[in-house]
């Protein structure tokens, strides 16, 4: 069993930062990639960035681009999503995710963390 945990969610206004976390445990997986998803309400799931496990390439989405950086700790337990002159579209329910070796797509999610920004 594998376990992500997501913290470091919150309320701010236009222009704060916040940083989530995610860490992993439970049983070891080797990892392709790791990332952050987010959902607003009534809208899909969407990506928003992920870094390659092998190299540490990050990948973000148009809408974060220059203001969010996704990182990793030495360990490779925990991923961190830094989010930068945050806005009220950015508001969703993030999501970290880890998408095993071998495997077609991302299989393994957290609950989520709530992040809420106010004009």
């Amino acid at each position: 069993q594998v376990q992500l945990v997501e913290s470091g969610g919150g309320s701010v206004q236009a222009g704060e930062s916040l940083r989530l976390s995610c860490a992993a445990s439970g049983r070891p997986f080797s990892t392709y990639a790791r990332g952050w998803f987010r959902q607003a309400p009534g809208k899909e799931r969407e990506f928003v960035a992920s870094i390659r496990w092998s190299n540490g390439d990050p990948y973000y989405s148009d809408s974060v681009k220059g203001r969010f950086t996704i990182s990793r700790d030495r360990a490779g337990k925990t991923i961190y999503l830094q989010m930068n002159d945050l806005k009220p579209e950015d508001t969703a329910v993030y999501y970290c995710a880890a998408h095993r070796v071998g495997a077609n797509t991302y299989d393994y999610w957290g609950q989520g963390t709530q992040v809420t920004v106010s004009s």
